[in-house]
């Protein structure tokens, strides 16, 4: 146990920045080698079109929709309602479908691009329960999240793997918005048996699961594991394999988080205006130095502390550098507590790769954890950023997730011996 905690770690150390790793490779890459950021399956294949008059239609539209067309240096960009590192958007959903009228029961992929389920493998008496909670059977949906990890790779290489993760969480955050808007109860998954689950989905070495989605009626039943291996379809236009990449992810999905008992979070948003905020989210690039209500800033940590719908317990902690709130001295305070007090936003701006985003924001949030199961940690910190998103856009206060910073610098200034696993700037 104590060897597959060193593996663990060891990850995270190998992909740290600091300000010389920096200096030494500042990343730079050719745009126009970036590989598809959409995966279709052959044109041959049955597909569904989403009907968002449909209730379950747009329920599962919602959690993966393009919300934005932009041309940047004649290039397009679709940005979608999941934040992504560089928008590279390495996660893709596959949904299976059970017991739902007008629906084949299947595993279906969903084909953001053209806004459609595909079906990829027809239901008898298998599927994904088996892998995932056996000896049982849901009735409705079960969602779950992959990374075709070399769209992130391609640009960020060894440091990717976090990013993937992240980008999870904060897919399984769009899962649950949505869920929330459509009245859903769900269950976040993350100890399941992910690498007979790869094999099976025909993903060889490009592409990997990382979490799933319980929505539905739960039945005593023995479902068994799919009886055909589903063919393989590549998630990008070329590949490069990154070892390092395929061993972190095998490496962390062996291990395994405590349990702790299930519960559901308790929002209280319009439902219009939040609607409003899941399709208008976005990561602010520049900010202005604005203050923040106190009343604002304490509402969007209370949503921090609201249960995550998982048994799978990695604990959190949050660290907030105050630069501009009304009301509240600046400082680093950890759970309303004042560590230290100054104004630190110039030093910050530092520790985030020297990105004013970090420097001008009102708050930058630091998620800190002394995780079991480190593949589970990052994703849920990824889902606890998106929380951030919107509970601060739906306030009218813009957000940006940061993924860079220097590691060990950023330990030392919280104070913490806890691994620094996402940054959030918050403000306007």
């Amino acid at each position: 146990m104590l060897q597959n905690e060193l593996s663990s770690k060891s990850f995270h150390q190998r992909t740290k920045h600091s300000y010389l790793s920096v200096q030494l490779d500042p990343n730079y890459v050719d745009p126009t080698t970036q590989p598809s950021a959409f995966k279709q399956y052959p044109k041959f294949y049955r597909r569904l079109q989403l009907n968002l008059n449909h209730p379950i239609h747009s329920f599962i539209y919602l959690t993966s929709a393009i919300t934005l067309e932009k041309t940047y240096k004649d290039v397009a960009y679709q940005l979608r309602v999941n934040p992504s590192a560089g928008g590279l958007y390495p996660t893709e959903i596959y949904v299976q479908i059970r017991g739902i009228p007008e629906i084949v029961d299947g595993i279906y992929h969903l084909e953001v691009e053209n806004n459609c389920l595909t079906l990829i493998y027809e239901l008898i008496d298998d599927g994904l329960e088996s892998y995932i909670i056996p000896g049982k059977c849901i009735k409705g949906i079960i969602f779950l999240i992959s990374c075709v990890y070399y769209r992130s790779s391609w640009k960020y290489k060894n440091r990717s793997l976090r990013y993937c993760f992240l980008d999870s969480g904060h897919h399984l955050g769009t899962i649950a918005a949505s869920a929330d808007l459509y009245d859903k109860n769900i269950q976040l998954m993350f100890d399941f048996d992910k690498l007979a689950l790869n094999s099976d989905l025909g993903f060889e070495n490009k592409e990997f699961v990382t979490a799933s989605v319980l929505c539905g009626e739960v039945e005593e039943k023995h479902v068994r594991r799919l009886r055909l291996k589903i063919p393989f379809v590549s998630g990008t236009d070329y590949f490069e394999a990154h070892q390092f990449i395929e061993d972190g992810y095998q490496v962390t999905a062996l291990h395994k988080s405590p349990k702790q008992q299930l519960e559901h979070p308790k929002f209280k948003f319009d439902k219009d205006k939040f609607y409003q905020t899941v399709w208008h989210r976005r990561s602010n690039r520049r900010f202005r130095k604005q203050l923040i209500s106190q009343e604002d800033y304490f509402r969007i940590l209370q949503q921090l502390k609201q249960p995550i719908p998982t048994e799978s317990c990695e604990a959190i902690k949050v660290y907030s550098v105050v630069h501009r709130v009304e009301g509240i001295s600046p400082g680093l305070y950890q759970n309303n507590h004042l560590i230290k007090s100054g104004d630190f936003s110039e030093h910050t701006g530092y520790l985030c790769i020297n990105q004013a985003i970090a420097r001008d924001c009102a708050v930058t949030l630091f998620f800190v954890s002394d995780y079991t199961s480190y593949q589970t940690a990052m994703q849920l910190a990824g889902f606890l950023g998106h929380r951030v998103y919107l509970s601060s856009n739906y306030l009218g206060i813009q957000c940006s997730g940061i993924g860079a910073f220097y590691d060990d610098e950023t330990q030392s200034f919280l104070e913490t011996k806890m691994d620094i696993l996402y940054a959030m700037a918050i403000g306007n």
